[in-house]
């Protein structure tokens, strides 16, 4: 890791950090600071970007000045002397778990690394979640000396494509591209019902709320609303009761597919958090989990090459494609054209 220059006030972020996320500077640079905290000192105003309050997900420049409290700059964590804690233990992941992860991997080179990821495998941890992809990232090392880094997300109970970076300069290009929109990412999704419209634009701003139990929710009712936009089109259907879509992202909210597939009044098949009881339709098969994939993504490298990559549906939604009859037509992997 470069040394970060520092001054009387505070770090500056050096040129190969340009462009990261200050939650991943703040990684990087204080790992044993707690979450919550950094939530903490956001919020109450401690961390500063060149004077101004910051925010989770601003994106640093090359010498912009970010200001922390003294406790921090000395290396200390502010509230480890009132809260004593013992050090986290490492999770122990088995080592079969491991090699099916390494098994799954559908490319990699020197930069990235693209794994299937499996349906009900979180990408981070949270409120006692202890098995997640992030804790298990030091087994798909392989010949690098670097632990991959990721670059995005997918819902726990969504599979498919996810894509992280071998080298701290990828991390950097990967997360420009996904914010200048050079990579496209496809999704196949089972929708309850058939949309009036065969192929369009969802345009239905998103924002998180609290819904029943406290859980949290994406809807357009929030207060902190942002755009979100989708592009679908239908693939194949089972006469009114449900409907195969290929979904394109054009914004990358959370839950944002969920969302608009509901917008539609199609529910995915299988997402009784944001269906309902209309989420789990009279169907040939049994259907428990999320009918959501993330099939494809396109990635537009620096060096003017484009990796191409694609996942295979997984067995819970291939066994109810067949079930449905859905046939495979061209446009099922075709990326839209904005």
């Amino acid at each position: 890791m470069s040394e970060t220059p520092t001054d009387a006030k505070g770090p500056r972020v050096t040129a190969d950090e340009d462009g990261l996320r200050l939650d991943r500077w703040l990684k990087i640079h204080f790992p044993a600071l707690p979450f919550g905290q950094v939530q903490k000192l956001l919020r109450t105003g401690q961390i500063r970007i060149d004077g101004s309050r910051a925010k989770t997900g601003t994106r640093l420049e090359e010498g912009q000045e970010v200001r922390l409290p003294p406790s921090l700059r000395d290396g200390q964590d502010p509230g480890a002397a009132r809260k004593p804690k013992a050090p986290k233990r490492p999770i122990e992941i088995p080592a079969g778990e491991i090699k099916d992860l390494q098994a799954r991997v559908l490319f990699r080179d020197a930069e990235i690394l693209i794994l299937d990821k499996p349906a009900g495998l979180a990408v981070q941890g949270g409120s006692g979640l202890s098995r997640h992809l992030d804790a298990m990232l030091d087994g798909l090392t392989f010949e690098a000396s670097e632990r991959p880094r990721l670059t995005h997300r997918l819902d726990k109970d969504t599979s498919g494509v996810l894509v992280l970076a071998r080298t701290r300069q990828a991390a950097r290009w990967l997360t420009e591209g996904f914010r200048r929109k050079t990579i496209h990412k496809l999704y196949w999704a089972a929708v309850a019902g058939v949309p009036e419209i065969a192929q369009g634009r969802i345009r239905l701003d998103l924002g998180k709320s609290k819904g029943a139990g406290g859980r949290e929710k994406m809807n357009a009712e929030a207060e902190d609303l942002k755009r979100a936009e989708t592009l679908y089109r239908i693939i194949d259907r089972l006469s009114s009761k449900a409907a195969w879509l290929a979904m394109e992202p054009v914004t990358g909210r959370t839950h944002q597919l969920r969302a608009h597939a509901l917008a539609l009044q199609t529910p995915i098949i299988g997402d009784g958090k944001y269906g309902g009881t209309e989420a789990f339709p009279d169907l040939p098969v049994k259907v428990r989990m999320l009918q959501l994939h993330a099939r494809r993504i396109v990635i537009q490298r620096p060096s003017g090459g484009v990796t191409d990559v694609t996942a295979p549906l997984p067995s819970h939604m291939a066994e109810l494609w067949k079930a449905l009859g859905f046939t495979k037509d061209q446009s099922a992997d075709e990326l839209f054209e904005e």
